[in-house]
């Protein structure tokens, strides 16, 4: 049966209802306060509309006065991925940091102060944690957003990251179902095939999605890969059999799917965002991140191209209505759960979290050249920055020490990374480093070993002097080869942790 049985403005209401959409800009627009008025489900705020933790709390009340019961979503992982700090870079340790220090309490307490200062913030909804299992280490979009390799251990501490968030009243939202950590391609930029058996993804992708699901997290956001052998056709987005089948029925989850981004290649590379949209809510999502530049046109040719597919037979009226249905009952209850979890005089009086670094840097991975280096305490060495470019989902957030150096520049830190002589490359940079004495050399990246340019620069310097340090801020390959001191994230509190032990080896306080 085919064509609109019901009310047409009943089912417009129930599209709206399930359409996030981006915008550019520090203050709500007319068009999406007009939308909001009218019933529009949610809005994602990315970095690009935050200067100020009390400039995105008036941005959300303004979002919140037009439509109390509008999700307010944002991607907030506390590590590389954030938005929060996406100015100064995050003071938080990051996923990678966590599982290698393996304390879950300790993960769930990162996770309850991302919480509080969401709440601060008005925020209702983030897209974290990273569930995913960082099985590739070439991965190019995962790495250290992941907490490891092993899926239980990843799993353990996505439960608890969970569990810290949600007591605070606001929601997770683990990702990226049913796992975009065995990829060696970005899905923003294209569609990633993970061929494997369901077999496999049962013994590793599904264990930590199980473990967050049975810890109470109330959405899962998708991801934008094919799995063959699963579904030939359509990337998981879009496809009936993993949302539905694996995700509802196998895994029993009853709360809100949200489509990773739509405009990302992986979902509307052949269909368009219209089209991939009126998809993916026939395959089982609720919520449709759309991307973070939207327009008021773009929305009326999505809730136009939708309402096609319902006259058309490809989508029924029952699945809007249950979608619209969850997206209600989310924001109903955060609103709820906001109104009797007040936030605590500590979560309040605090301008951002405070960490031990002594803790972060215990978690760096250090290999017997760096200990001979750091021993031999040089007093002064040459920095080499490595700049490469970042996946969409990090953005040019400042990271690693020098985004701690900027952020605290009167301190005894910054002072002693000033008055080292820094040199930058990236990849359109050719041409050796030429460097103004023979001081050693630090040289700090992240992913070293997927970049040519990086690779190259490394064995040039090591092949011209003995006292190189290298240093990896991301992911590094299994074999170290790249990486002397591996942090395994490049978050700002990382970056502080690193700054001590090159700058202070023996510990004076800084």
């Amino acid at each position: 049966m085919t064509g609109v049985t019901g009310d047409e403005s009943l089912l417009r209401t129930h599209i709206r209802a399930t359409l996030m959409p981006g915008f550019v800009g520090t203050a709500l627009p007319d068009w999406l306060r007009l939308r909001l008025q009218g019933g529009l489900g949610a809005v994602c705020l990315f970095g690009q509309n935050i200067v100020s933790i009390a400039q995105l709390r008036a941005l959300t009340d303004s979002i919140r006065a037009a439509n109390p019961l509008a999700v307010i979503a944002i991607d907030e992982e506390g590590g590389d991925v954030t938005r929060l700090y996406f100015s100064s870079g995050s003071p938080y340790p990051g996923n990678a940091i966590l599982g290698r220090i393996d304390d879950v309490g300790y993960t769930e307490e990162v996770g309850r102060q991302v919480g509080w200062e969401l709440r601060k913030a008005g925020c209702t909804l983030t897209f974290a944690p990273d569930t995913d299992v960082n099985s590739n280490p070439d991965n190019p979009v995962i790495g250290v957003r992941s907490f490891g390799t092993d899926p239980v251990r990843v799993g353990l501490h996505s439960a608890a990251w969970v569990r810290g968030l949600q007591s605070t009243g606001v929601a997770a939202c683990p990702k990226h179902f049913p796992g975009h950590g065995d990829t060696a391609l970005d899905s923003h930029l294209a569609m990633p095939v993970v061929d494997l058996p369901l077999a496999t993804l049962r013994e590793r992708e599904l264990v930590p999605f199980r473990a967050a699901i049975t810890a109470g997290a109330k959405s899962i956001m998708t991801s934008h890969i094919l799995l063959p052998q699963i579904d030939p056709e359509n990337p998981a987005t879009l496809s009936p059999r993993v949302l539905g089948g694996l995700l509802r029925t196998e895994l029993g989850f009853t709360g809100v799917i949200v489509s990773d981004a739509l405009d990302m290649k992986g979902a509307s590379g052949i269909l368009g965002i219209p089209g991939a949209a009126a998809a993916a809510l026939a395959a089982g999502c609720d919520l449709l991140c759309i991307g973070t530049e939207n327009t008021a046109d773009q929305l009326d040719w999505i809730e136009a191209t939708v309402l096609a597919a319902v006259e058309a037979g490809t989508l029924t009226e029952d699945r809007l209505a249950e979608a619209a249905g969850r997206v209600h009952r989310l924001a109903a209850g955060t609103r709820d759960e906001t109104l009797s979890v007040p936030l605590p005089a500590a979560a309040l009086s605090m301008s951002e979290p405070a960490f031990d670094a002594g803790r972060i840097r215990a978690s760096f991975a250090v290999n017997d050249h760096a200990k001979r280096w750091l021993e031999a305490a040089p007093e002064t060495f040459s920095v080499v920055r490595l700049d490469t470019v970042t996946n969409i989902a990090v953005g040019p957030a400042p990271w690693g020490p020098f985004a701690e150096a900027a952020a605290h520049p009167e301190s005894d830190l910054a002072a002693a990374w000033r008055a080292l002589p820094l040199v930058g490359r990236s990849a359109h940079d050719t041409g050796a480093v030429e460097l103004a004495d023979r001081a050693p050399v630090v040289v700090i990246g992240k992913d070293n070993h997927r970049h040519p340019f990086i690779r190259g620069l490394v064995d040039a310097l090591r092949a011209d002097r003995r006292d190189v340090l290298v240093v990896d801020m991301g992911w590094p390959s299994d074999d170290l080869r790249y990486a002397d001191i591996a942090t395994f994230g490049a978050s700002r509190l990382a970056g502080r942790a690193l700054l001590e032990l090159l700058v202070f080896p023996s510990g004076e306080p800084a």
